[in-house]
């Protein structure tokens, strides 16, 4: 099979400053991709900001003979990333990829926690992931064409201790993709997740130094481009480090059905193993799935 290559076609890649956007982006211009290099430049905790990791990843680019340009914009500035947008429309006239990578961790028990700490952490990765992705829907529309790429995490799906606010903004982006899919399938706009492990400025702190060797931000990047490629899935969660891919996905067991005066709170006890039997589960394409199995289980199916 033919190499995957993005020639002629224009990407945006936020938080792409250093470690998994870094990747994504520079893989984007190998590839022949016109790149976007967005990024704040703040701190982890998303306070501060200066251009100069974006212009630098550029110069990487530019050095290896590919275009690129940078954004210093906020992905949950509205501003900003109409600015981001039009700058970009100014200059190659179409958007054919967004990778939403962007974001900030402000881990803390939830008992410790501040509110302010939960809404700017969900602010950055969920509306900074919405906002992009709406200024460039339209765009796709018309072109009848388009890849986006959602970033979740594994704290979000499955949780991690101190990590309540990142973990509820990373499942919310799941449930994003879930929508989208179905939203931009008459116009060719595919809607992929990846859930990345990676070492990262995000995870250095987390993970001992030996561990942190085996996952090079590299070794996710290959999957982000076949799920940004022409011939890319939709509506998929990918698993990816250390060269490990999985997809992730959302089942439901087949259950029970409680008919008239057995409809208690002590028949769902009784019937818990039932209940939560993993035979016969199911993962749906879309929420109507749901509804049809439970139809057919008030028939008797």
């Amino acid at each position: 099979m033919s190499d995957i290559r993005f020639d002629g076609q224009v990407a945006i890649v936020t938080g792409a400053g250093g470690g998994l956007g870094k990747q994504h982006a520079l893989e984007l211009a190998r590839r022949g991709a016109k790149v976007v290099v967005n990024d704040l430049g703040g701190a982890m905790d998303g306070t501060g900001g200066n251009s100069a990791a974006a212009e630098a990843v550029v110069a990487e680019i530019q050095a290896m003979g590919g275009e690129a340009i940078a954004n210093g914009s906020s992905v949950a500035d509205d501003a900003g990333v109409a600015n981001m947008v039009a700058q970009v429309m100014d200059k190659w006239g179409r958007i054919d990829i967004l990778i939403a990578n962007a974001g900030i961790l402000r881990d803390k028990s939830f008992s410790k926690m501040e509110m302010a700490d939960f809404e700017v952490v969900m602010n950055v990765h969920l509306m900074g992931t919405v906002k992009p992705v709406k200024a460039v829907w339209e765009i796709m529309k018309a072109q009848n064409y388009g890849r986006i790429v959602v970033t979740t995490s594994s704290s979000g799906m499955y949780g991690n201790f101190g990590q309540t606010n990142y973990g509820a903004a990373k499942l919310a982006l799941y449930g994003f993709m879930n929508t989208l899919k179905l939203e931009g399938a008459k116009n060719n706009i595919k809607v992929n997740a990846i859930s990345p492990v990676a070492a990262t400025r995000m995870t250095e702190n987390l993970m001992p130094p030996q561990m942190l060797d085996l996952l090079k931000p590299e070794y996710v990047t290959p999957g982000v481009m076949y799920l940004v490629s022409e011939d890319a899935p939709t509506g998929t969660v990918l698993s990816a480090g250390a060269g490990v891919f999985a997809v992730a996905k959302i089942y439901e067991t087949d259950g029970i059905c409680l008919k008239g005066d057995d409809i208690t709170a002590e028949a769902v006890r009784d019937n818990w193993d039932k209940i939560t039997d993993p035979a016969g589960h199911e993962a749906y394409e879309q929420g109507g799935g749901q509804t049809g199995k439970f139809m057919r289980k008030l028939s008797g199916g």
